[in-house]
């Protein structure tokens, strides 16, 4: 699944400290929405699991780069964080983990039946977390969890699956 290495270019960024992201990137008129998935449990349980949008770009390479520029920010140390990169219609268009300088981007399936396999085992592997949390296991849970995330970021909206695959395949 990460088997994309992107090549991490010099930055002036010091390490802990976030990017600065140009000026507009606000602006809601650009298509492409770089935004960080908020999963923990007290997120999904107060109702606040939706995206926190980091910024706004006119083109992918723009917000791929953003999601890059943002993992520089991150502390070495630090668990993955979830970016996602949505479209005008909040359709999902590309997902990574970034951490440590980098940004691990999820190979989005080029199929429907290639979508039905990954959701029943996305599917799978929650209820294994389920049953680990319950066995006290909760760092297998999380694990599992953290899989099954994975393979729900292959999940890229039909309409955007083949150029976020040439997109990859250009990064690289």
């Amino acid at each position: 699944m990460f088997d994309l290495h992107l090549p991490i270019p010099p930055t002036a960024y010091a390490r802990g400290i976030p990017p600065h992201f140009p000026l507009g990137d606000t602006d809601p008129d650009h298509r492409f929405a770089l935004t960080l998935s908020r999963r923990a449990p007290a997120d999904l349980m107060s109702g606040r699991a939706a995206p926190l949008v980091l910024a706004h770009f006119a083109t992918l390479a723009e917000a791929m780069q953003g999601a890059i520029d943002h993992s520089e920010g991150l502390d070495p140390g630090a668990a993955p964080q979830f970016l996602v990169i949505l479209d005008r219609e909040a359709r999902l268009v590309l997902a990574g983990a970034a951490s440590d300088c980098a940004v691990a981007w999820c190979h989005p399936v080029t199929s429907a039946a290639e979508a039905r396999g990954v959701v029943t085992e996305a599917s799978q592997l929650r209820a294994q977390a389920g049953r680990a949390a319950t066995w006290g296991e909760p760092d297998l849970a999380q694990r599992l969890r953290h899989r099954a995330d994975l393979l729900d970021a292959r999940l890229v909206d039909p309409l955007w699956r083949g150029f976020a695959a040439r997109a990859l395949q250009v990064a690289a």
